[in-house]
């Protein structure tokens, strides 16, 4: 659109209706339908408190009243002729440009908008602009301007209180995530800046403690202490850069910095430093002498493909780790800590249906005789085939089926299995010796279940003999065994079921203690075993470590005076196998014999008496 017009430039008497014959009509008392009585629109737009202006097809001022002349800070006179769009400022974006011409073509009925303009004696006006039809002027548009500086003033102020904490004066959680939005998108970084954000997530150790002893007030007054130094810490880190982090309250006393543009994880490290050493220094409020600390999580990385929710949630974990290992530190994300938290948290919410399921299986280690390398027992080993993360060892899982109770089912599960394939074995090998199996049984099994109860019906549907079932259980779960886990570990000792120490050696052993337990087994920690292994290339042996042998010998034989049997765990070398067999070992357990296997492997085992020799004979 040009900035003149061909032709003549229209006159003002585009607002005084022309006298035509219909008027004449009007004024002899005849009143067509089609007609409307006469109105003086020259005076009413003179005198109208609302800034106006009569505009044509081709955007220039026709004419301004003298409230738009004020506003504008220009006689009316002066403003005929000038493009209106510059007057209000309607070209600066394309959206309300286009929408204003299509408005002078008659393609769009009406325009609102807002604007700020400038005065010309310097000071900034902000006007709703109305751009609409003139009632049976088709040549012409009339534009209002109404000033709204005072109104915009008031929801600025308004604004400021919803986006602002009443306690520290700092950004709420809303802005924060206003900002923190608008900073990942991809306008933001596209063109210039380094494309990375950074946040510093922090929490006040102890805070609670404050509130609950010396009050709220003394709290909020700590809060706004905290808010001063944090501030102080962005503004030296915004030192010489293009801004300064932005520090917000997100509730609570939960801090956050956020750092756009971003360089690197030292500039996040840096600035966590220095958020620690500024809450070293102890807080004096009102007589009040307060000393706190802060848990920091660190998080940094591009802003492209991050999200709002993504990075918080990274960050929230970060926070967590911090206060993990200790508080009073900051701690830098990691996204394989990360990623082994998440698939623990995968696990944990899929187990119980698991079960129901069936995605479980048992392998069987084979349990030899030192003496004469013969296939004695089993130990039953509980295997997750995870859909996602396939086969999964016990480390893996069973500390989660403890904390949320699933290790109740599970382990009726297992020692269902294990003793019905135990009595399968016995009735396909009926010639053989019939193989014991170990079970491990944890001790809230016994809290939370009748262990007692779950197997005697289990030996009852199976057939299996008690003797020929072994419970384990860790030695930190014997030892402190007492009441209703204590008379249950008897119970099933008088049943004839074995009970089995594991992991022996690892705990703090009382001996005492031990030799009043229903304990009929221990296994020997693998810790002990491995201090037997023999080394060099040309079969020589390497003298042991002489602590272990004594400690493993003086544990046998004290084993052996109470009446008990004695299991090696991890053995690996046929050496080791001949040390133990010297100090008189019962039993050994260990790659050297078999790993882990699935149960038509033990079948494969039970057989002449060479077969089994060859299973593990060192």
């Amino acid at each position: 659109m040009s900035g003149t017009s061909e032709g003549p430039a229209p006159t003002a008497d585009l607002i005084q209706p022309a006298v035509t014959e219909s008027d004449e009509m009007l004024s002899s008392g005849t009143t067509p339908d089609a007609l409307t009585p006469p109105v003086d629109f020259r005076s009413a737009f003179s005198a109208a408190p609302l800034a106006m202006a009569v505009v044509d097809r081709e955007g220039l001022v026709v004419s301004a009243n003298e409230a738009l002349g004020a506003l504008l800070g220009a006689q009316p006179g002066v403003l005929a002729g000038r493009l209106a769009a510059d007057l209000v400022d309607l070209a600066s974006d394309a959206r309300t440009w286009h929408a204003y011409r299509e408005v002078l073509r008659g393609r769009q009925a009406r325009l609102r908008c807002t604007r700020r303009i400038k005065h010309p004696d310097g000071h900034a006006v902000w006007v709703q602009v109305t751009v609409g039809p003139l009632p049976d002027r088709a040549e012409a548009v009339l534009l209002s301007v109404s000033d709204i500086s005072a109104r915009r003033e008031l929801q600025a102020r308004l604004r400021h209180l919803q986006m602002h904490d009443p306690v520290t004066k700092l950004p709420n959680r809303t802005l924060f995530f206003e900002r923190l939005s608008s900073a990942l998108e991809a306008d933001a970084y596209a063109e210039g800046g380094t494309g990375r954000i950074g946040l510093c997530y922090l929490d006040l150790d102890g805070f609670k403690a404050v509130n609950d002893t010396l009050g709220h007030r003394v709290g909020d007054r700590l809060l706004a202490a905290v808010a001063e130094r944090l501030n102080r810490c962005a503004d030296e880190a915004g030192y010489a850069r293009a801004s300064a982090p932005l520090v917000a309250r997100l509730g609570g006393d939960e801090f956050a910095l956020l750092v756009e543009d971003s360089t690197g994880t030292e500039q996040l490290a840096d600035l966590a430093e220095s958020v620690l050493r500024a809450l070293q220094a102890p807080f004096d409020l009102s007589g009040q002498r307060l000393s706190v600390s802060a848990s920091i999580g660190v998080v940094e990385r591009r802003a492209a493909g991050t999200t709002a929710t993504g990075l918080m949630q990274a960050a929230d974990t970060t926070l967590y780790w911090a206060k993990a290992d200790g508080k009073d530190r900051w701690t830098l994300f990691d996204p394989e800590r990360n990623a082994h938290r998440m698939t623990r948290q995968a696990l944990a919410s899929t187990l119980r249906p698991a079960i129901e399921r069936g995605e479980f299986t048992l392998e069987y280690q084979p349990l030899v005789g030192m003496e004469d390398g013969r296939l004695r027992g089993v130990e039953a080993l509980v295997r997750w085939n995870h859909p996602q993360f396939g086969v999964l060892t016990p480390n893996r899982f069973i500390g989660l089926a403890e904390e949320d109770g699933s290790i109740v089912p599970l382990g009726r599960w297992v020692l269902a299995t294990a003793c019905r394939q135990a009595r399968r074995w016995q009735v396909e090998h009926p010639d053989e010796p019939p193989l014991f199996v170990s079970v491990n049984v944890a001790v809230r099994q016994v809290w939370d279940s009748d262990l007692v109860a779950d197997v005697a019906e289990t030996l009852a549907e199976t057939g299996l003999a008690p003797h020929l079932l072994q419970l384990e259980l860790t030695e930190s779960a014997v030892m402190g065994s007492a009441g209703r886990p204590l008379q249950a570990l008897q119970a099933l000792s008088e049943m004839g079921v074995g009970i089995a120490i594991d992991d022996f050696g690892t705990g703090y052993s009382n001996l005492a203690y031990l030799s009043r337990l229903p304990v009929s087994v221990l296994k020997l920690d693998g810790s002990f075993v491995r201090g037997f292994q023999y080394d060099g290339s040309d079969d020589k042996a390497v003298a042991p470590n002489p602590a272990d042998e004594v400690i493993v010998e003086a544990m046998i034989q004290l084993a052996h005076r109470l009446g008990l049997t004695v299991t090696a765990e991890c053995v690996e070398t046929s050496a080791q196998a001949t040390r133990l067999r010297h100090i008189g070992c019962d039993t050994g357990q260990g790659w050297l014999y078999s790993r882990p296997v699935p149960p038509d492997r033990i079948s494969e085992l039970l057989g002449p008496p060479e077969v089994q020799a060859a299973v593990g004979n060192p």
